[in-house]
């Protein structure tokens, strides 16, 4: 079992930045990548960036290259996604999620085994 807790979201400007942290506890030593996906409210959970937790390996949606930057911390099992230039269109409940059995499926919800519980990211306009 792996369980996550996200933080960090809240109510924002267009142009304006946030950072979201998600915390991973448990069977951590076998999560292979961990992902941040979003769903903005009547619409799909949508995949937004991807990183594989050995090798640094990075991988981005469209609509948030250039503005949107995930890392980790290994040693604290946290992942993170600096969230730069919001625009009304991120507002978004943002899900972080787990990679245990080596998927390599990072843009996609079926490539992840477990899932946050989310944390909503408003931006205004």
């Amino acid at each position: 079992q792996v369980h996550l807790v996200e933080s960090g979201g809240g109510l924002v400007q267009a142009g304006g930045s946030l950072r979201l942290s998600c915390v991973a506890s448990g069977r951590t030593v076998i999560t292979y990548a961990m992902g941040w996906f979003r769903q903005a409210p009547g619409k799909e959970r949508d995949f937004v960036a991807a990183i594989s937790w050995s090798g640094g390996r990075t991988v981005f949606a469209d609509s948030v290259k250039g503005r949107f930057t995930i890392s980790r911390d290994s040693a604290e099992n946290t992942v993170y996604l600096q969230m730069d230039s919001l625009n009304t269109e991120d507002t978004a409940v943002y899900y972080c999620a787990a990679d245990v059995r080596n998927h390599r499926r990072y843009g996609l919800v079926l490539g992840y085994d477990y899932w946050g519980q989310g944390t909503r990211v408003t931006v205004s306009s």
